[in-house]
Parts: structure tokens; C-alpha cells; sequence
């Protein structure tokens, strides 16, 4: 190993780089958007659905339990809207898995969230 390569690692950032909570809420809802919309593809697949399902729950579980909290410094009204949307999902989830309703508008509500997050009109 000669000075170049020693200087190199020994300076390297060691670090991963460091994410906002706005990053690691998008890439929540990107990973189960995208399971929500493999499992709309796999029509016949309930455990499938089920699971993408189950998950996205989990998340806005988390995320209604997160405005409830005193902590948080988001206004009243957006924080009525996302426990709607919570319910909303609780709701909705429950008619995919009794094929009462499409899975579709818990993706367009996941993706329209993801805009926000990103500050953006369109996600890739």
C-alpha cells in the first residue's frame, strides 16, 4: 500500500451519509408502494396482498401514533389529515382483503404522499 492509498482510507468518510426523517419516510413508503403494486399485478396472490397489506397499516399505524404525539410540530390541520388518511387506510385495507374494493387508491394516496415528502409533481 503506498502514501496515496494509506491517505485515501485513512480520510475516506466512514460514515454512511446522513438521512433526514423525510428520507427515511419516503423510502418507507416507496418499499411498500412497491409491494402494494407487485402484489395488484399478482392478482391470485393473497399472501401477497396480505403482507403489503399488513405492512402499510404498520406504517400509518406509526405515522397516526407519531401526530398524536405532544412532541410533534406539525400544524393541527395536517396532522387531522394524516389520522384521517390513517383510518382512511385502516378502512380501505380491510375492503381490499373482502375484494370489496381495488388496491389502487391505497397506492395513489401512498405515491401522493411520497410527492409531498419529496416536494415534487411526479415520482419516479
Amino acid at each position: 500500500m503506498n502514501a496515496y492509498d494509506m491517505a485515501r482510507t485513512t480520510y475516506a468518510a466512514t460514515t454512511a451519509p446522513v438521512r433526514t426523517d423525510r428520507d427515511t419516510e419516503y423510502d418507507a413508503f416507496a418499499r411498500i408502494t412497491r409491494q402494494m403494486k407487485r402484489a395488484a399485478s399478482k392478482p391470485g396472490d393473497f399472501p401477497l396482498l396480505a403482507k403489503a397489506l399488513h405492512d402499510n397499516r404498520r406504517l400509518w399505524n406509526i405515522l397516526a401514533a407519531d401526530i398524536a404525539s405532544e412532541g410533534n410540530a406539525l400544524p393541527a390541520h395536517l396532522r387531522a389529515q394524516i389520522l384521517y388518511l390513517a383510518e382512511f387506510t385502516a378502512v380501505q385495507s380491510r375492503r381490499v382483503l373482502n375484494h370489496d374494493a381495488a388496491i389502487d387508491v391505497l397506492i395513489d394516496i401512498n405515491t401522493a404522499i411520497m410527492r409531498g415528502l419529496r416536494n415534487q409533481e411526479t415520482v419516479a
